[in-house]
């Protein structure tokens, strides 16, 4: 147990010393998703009814899709320039080794999730009534689910380019249905039971109930439990379909 704990850490201190290097995603990480919520306010700046309704279902897709954009294609590198086949030549497991990522991505997840809650809650005045910290919890769970899908679709391209082609398949269907442009129940009877069947579908809906509840409902720890849930799917199965190389 010792062993891997320390396999995986290793392998989480060599991702961010990685990242330490690369400020362009780094930028992309941590001031993207406040530029782009500020960017939404500005649009909003006389509707302000509008983008406090709009703003936390954004502040769920925003880390989510951006986490699965780095994470694919910085795991598809590794492969792609043989750093993971040198890896796993050594003593140390794929579980390991997708902890390890998961660990470092999920550390810059929580450091993304602090810093878009205070932007959005002190410099925007995001009107919430639940608590704040349920905010942060859920950006916190988004931004790893897209770090959990993106380690899984990584096993599945051949190329970075693929990596990117991913994003239509798997990101972009559970935005049309998640709930941003019509509530779900207001869907045709199979888009609900395909929006249902979407993890995205219940980081959104978490993220508007925080506006509208004093005190979380059954619903909210519900959806709170399933996207949590699907970070841990997404994760166990990345480790299985981890390839070492690509041909």
């Amino acid at each position: 147990m010792l062993y891997h704990l320390r396999a995986t850490l290793a392998v989480t201190k060599r991702v961010l010393q990685q990242l330490s290097h690369d400020p362009r995603t780094i930028a992309m990480i941590f001031i993207v998703p406040c530029a782009l919520l500020s960017l939404l306010w500005w649009m909003f700046i006389d509707y302000k009814q509008i983008f406090d309704s709009i703003a936390p279902s954004l502040m769920a897709i925003f880390p989510l899709t951006i986490m699965f954009l780095i994470t694919s294609i910085a795991t598809l590198r590794e492969r792609t320039s043989g750093t993971l086949e040198r890896v796993l030549a050594m003593p140390i497991g794929k579980l390991d080794f997708i902890l390890g990522y998961a660990l470092a991505f999920g550390l810059l997840a929580m450091i993304q999730a602090l810093l878009t809650s205070f932007v959005a809650l002190n410099w925007l005045d995001l009107s919430i009534v639940g608590p704040t910290w349920f905010l942060v919890v859920v950006g916190l769970l988004d931004a790893l689910l897209g770090m959990s899908l993106g380690l899984l679709v990584s096993a599945f391209a051949q190329n970075e380019f693929q990596a990117v082609q991913f994003m239509p398949v798997i990101i972009i269907p559970q935005l049309l249905v998640c709930g941003l442009l019509i509530p779900v129940d207001k869907m045709p009877d199979v888009l609900q039971a395909i929006a249902h069947s979407l993890p995205m579908t219940y980081a959104v809906e978490a993220l508007q109930n925080v506006t509208r509840e004093v005190t979380l409902s059954a619903n909210s720890w519900r959806d709170l439990v399933i996207v949590a849930g699907s970070v841990v799917v997404a994760v166990l199965l990345g480790a299985l379909t981890l390839r070492r190389s690509s041909k």
